[in-house]
């Protein structure tokens, strides 16, 4: 085991990954495999920093004490801070700071250095006297700290500096440096194992791999029921034969190869996703809608021949077991091939050598057969599609099961609500790109699960629901519901366009109004607008759609509302997630920002 030389807890000088300056910064952990040390800057930023990077404060204390010039006896002091330290009095204006770096420049140049050769005469270095050479080179260095450190502080300074789109006209510039830092940083966590686990841990993830395949055979048995209250438990314990059947399984199968069968046709835009950890970007087809437009015709064919698709409600839970079961083995299947993959191709959250916390959150991110992205695929094609299909059945069956020419108004506006949702979401397909999903979570049972059996056969309970138990509504009330749906639409629209829009070019001129927040990465936070509202607009849109989902289902049971409890305790996970990852990610500017947007997705609420 190789020597450690400092100690966690201790107060040590960390260089800035992609810079020449050293910082204050305090030591959290050492890895004894990767020999790095884990320091957190004052601004809260948290960095892995090798030993060499790192040096004790007595040493600075000391180069400090010795070192003095003329410059610094007579004029202003200029001092090295930390990213977190706030400057203290009057700023230079821009002109001023120019002309000094100039003259300084200037005098830089100037400078003539004669470098000297040791020779027996020369013993005044060794009595602790400079002579002339020496106190030239040291004022030289001296000056050339200053200016740096000049630059430096400016730099640091006007980056947190919220201004609009119109007033970045440097904006290569001031992020040429910081590439180098972000690469830095990325190299390190590529090697890193995951430190902080979520989910409650090991014992967390074991729960949930449980209890989540549960909670979905619970809902629908409950659906089923005359009296679907939630105090009726436990609902009557189905037998093996009407849990499993193997052509239902089988149907299931034909179902998720005929997706893939549709992914992989030529047809549709290619595109890269965001850059991985080891710099390469990997190519996406964009062709959702060619696959739902496929599907749509393939369901089209199967109503012209009389084939009953209502044979998807008769055989709802069977159905629901064949995708659980599917994607157990389908994790497992992503879990073992995990193991040989190159490290840069893991997960920054699925690699803490736990095999049950891996198994779940995921240990690849991206795993691939060729070009087929497993992940990709499974986010859209089976799930979303599939969802839309069950919907069609459930209105089918509606209409078989009661006589009905025509179906319910509530069961056409749950098809029509999650019907624009799907397809917005299928149009909008490369946005997908830039999510938490693709960019940081690996694919294993979370997503895995969530995908072929959540999505379908969870958001799809009002429409499951209103087939056992119809609920008439009048046209004010469905009016009322529409207006709720298309606010929550147009929210979650308009500030997801906003999103993506300023992510693909920052300089785009209808942009220009908008203001925002550098931060060290390169990367700006959008504080204007629908973003300057709440810090997640397209979370509320997303609560309140899913209030108008289940409103047309009544009030006499709380059943058809789990979607709408589950998702605004999911959206609160998934907005803490997402602030400890910026947290993390952007430092100090993230404190600012939430500064500026204090709401988090509720105004004077949450």
């Amino acid at each position: 085991m190789p020597h450690r030389k400092f100690g966690d807890g201790d107060v040590v000088m960390g260089r800035w990954p992609g810079s020449v300056l050293y910082y204050e910064v305090q030591i959290t952990s050492y890895d004894d495999l990767t020999h790095l040390y884990t320091v957190k800057y004052k601004d809260g930023t948290e960095l892995e920093l090798k030993e060499s990077d790192i040096k004790s404060v007595s040493a600075f204390k000391h180069r400090k004490s010795n070192s003095s010039s003329p410059s610094r006896r007579g004029g202003s002091r200029s001092r090295s801070r930390s990213p977190g330290r706030p400057a203290r009095g009057r700023r230079r204006s821009s002109s001023q700071g120019r002309d000094a770096k100039d003259d300084k420049k200037k005098a830089i140049r100037g400078t003539k250095l004669t470098p000297e050769k040791p020779n027996e005469n020369n013993t005044s270095r060794y009595n602790g006297e400079p002579d002339s050479t020496e106190r030239n080179d040291t004022s030289h260095k001296i000056l050339q700290q200053k200016v740096d450190l000049d630059l430096e502080i400016d730099r640091v300074l006007d980056q947190y500096r919220v201004r609009s789109r119109k007033e970045d006209k440097t904006k290569e510039e001031i992020y040429s440096e910081k590439r180098s830092f972000e690469a830095a940083k990325t190299i390190d966590k590529a090697s890193a194992q995951t430190k902080e686990l979520e989910f409650g841990g090991r014992i967390g993830t074991f729960c949930m791999i449980v209890f989540l395949p549960a909670t979905v055979l619970y809902l629908l048995l409950m659906c089923k029921q005359e009296d679907p209250s939630i105090m009726n438990f436990p609902p009557p314990l189905p037998s093996f034969d009407s849990l499993w059947e193997t052509r239902v399984f089988g149907v299931w199968l034909v179902w998720f190869f005929l997706q893939a069968l549709f992914y992989l046709l030529p047809v549709g835009k290619v595109v890269e996703g965001i850059p991985l950890l080891n710099g390469r970007k990997l190519q996406y087809r964009i062709n959702g809608f060619y696959a739902f437009a496929l599907t749509a015709a393939a369901v089209g064919i199967f109503l012209y021949f009389e084939l009953e698709l209502h044979y998807l409600y008769d055989h709802f839970l069977q159905f629901a077991v064949s995708a659980i079961v599917f994607s157990v083995v389908f994790s497992i299947y992503l879990y073992i091939r995990s193991l040989k993959a190159p490290e840069e191709n893991l997960s920054s959250g699925g690699n803490s050598g736990s095999f049950i916390y891996d198994f779940f959150t995921g240990h690849e991110l991206n795993p691939r057969i060729g070009t087929f992205d497993l992940k990709y695929f499974c986010e859209l094609r089976p799930s979303l599609i599939g969802w839309v299909v069950v919907n069609l059945a459930m209105l089918l069956a509606e209409m078989k099961i009661h006589n009905q020419n025509v179906p319910s108004l509530s069961m056409i506006l749950v098809n029509s609500f999650q019907l624009l949702y799907v397809m917005d979401a299928l149009w909008h397909e490369e946005a997908i790109l830039t999510t938490m999903d693709i960019t940081h979570d690996g694919f294993g049972f979370m997503l895995a699960f969530g995908d072929l059996v959540w999505v379908p056969f969870i958001f799809s309970l009002q429409a499951f629901y209103l087939v056992g138990h119809p609920n008439e509504i009048s046209w004010l009330a469905a009016s009322a519901i529409i207006i709720l749906n298309m606010s929550g639409y147009y929210i979650f629209r308009c500030a997801n366009s906003q999103k993506n829009a300023f992510r693909k070019n920052p300089k785009d001129p209808r942009l220009a109004h908008l203001k925002f927040i550098p931060t060290a990465t390169g990367k700006s936070l959008l504080v204007s607008d629908w973003w300057g509202f709440v810090r997640h607009p397209n979370y509320l849109g997303d609560i309140i759609m899913a209030l108008a989902w289940s409103l047309p289902c009544g009030f006499n049971h709380i059943l058809p509302y789990f979607y709408v409890i589950y998702f605004t305790l999911f959206i609160i996970h998934r907005e803490a997630r997402d602030g400890r990852q910026c947290k993390k990610k952007y430092g100090l500017a993230w404190d600012r920002y939430c500064q500026r947007v204090p709401y988090r997705i509720i105004p004077y609420i949450y």
